[in-house]
């Protein structure tokens, strides 16, 4: 997926493209609501056009407990902006699963390079409001799959919304550390075994770097993706 690098380049990009389709009943819904914020400094946010009455709904239901959706006015369209997220990666993965398992295209977005500021559009010749640099996104691969873990156990880690604690776990288990959903909620993926004496040694480990951490049963965790940066 690729992300926004600037609040208003979204809406050169794909996203527009999807808002296009919404009707003036919803245009006027949109008008209705507050202007979309931009992402604070160092955080991403997802955007998901909202032309749907359930739309939000569904979003509780499959985003983490923590996350805010704030419905919002992008361009004269509605939209659901959602924030909570401290990575890009941690972002993406919760938009693919959000395309795959409710077909919700969501979108990206963080603060423009050296400025967390929203930049504002210019008017053009044709009077209508035009984003300055625009970079465009592109929406959760339909490919994606998350799936179950399967049978076994899985040591997750609570990364307390600060992304470097992947480092951390990656420094202990010397593999790539996944990002699962458990319960509605977003854990680091320490391991995923069969062998419940090597998971409680690693509980051990992890504990012992303290790192809050826990063996639970992987068919209840979703792996949204095998490797975070």
């Amino acid at each position: 997926m690729q992300e926004f690098k600037g609040w208003y380049g979204i809406g050169l990009g794909s996203l527009l493209l999807g808002l296009v389709s919404l009707s003036w009943p919803h245009r006027a819904v949109a008008q209705a609501l507050p202007d979309c914020q931009p992402p604070q400094p160092n955080e991403f946010l997802l955007l998901v056009p909202n032309p749907q009455p359930d739309t939000q709904a569904q979003l509780r239901n499959l985003l983490p407990s923590n996350a805010v959706l704030t419905p919002c006015n992008y361009f004269n369209s509605p939209v659901v902006r959602v924030e909570g997220f401290a990575s890009a990666d941690i972002a993406t993965a919760w938009a693919q699963y959000l395309a795959d398992m409710a077909q919700l295209q969501a979108y990206v977005a963080r603060p423009a390079a050296g400025s967390m500021a929203a930049t504002p559009p210019t008017p053009n010749a044709g009077g209508t409001s035009s984003p300055v640099s625009p970079a465009a996104a592109a929406p959760a691969a339909a490919a994606y799959n998350p799936q179950p873990l399967g049978t076994g156990f899985a040591v997750v880690v609570n990364y307390f919304n600060k992304p470097e604690i992947a480092a951390t776990v990656r420094q202990v288990t010397a593999r790539d550390v996944g990002l699962v959903a458990f319960e509605q909620q977003p854990y680091l993926l320490a391991s995923h075994t069969t062998d419940a004496a090597a998971a409680s040694t690693l509980l051990r480990t992890l504990s012992e770097r303290g790192l809050t951490a826990a063996i639970v049963d992987s068919r209840r965790a979703v792996l949204l993706t095998p490797a975070v940066k």
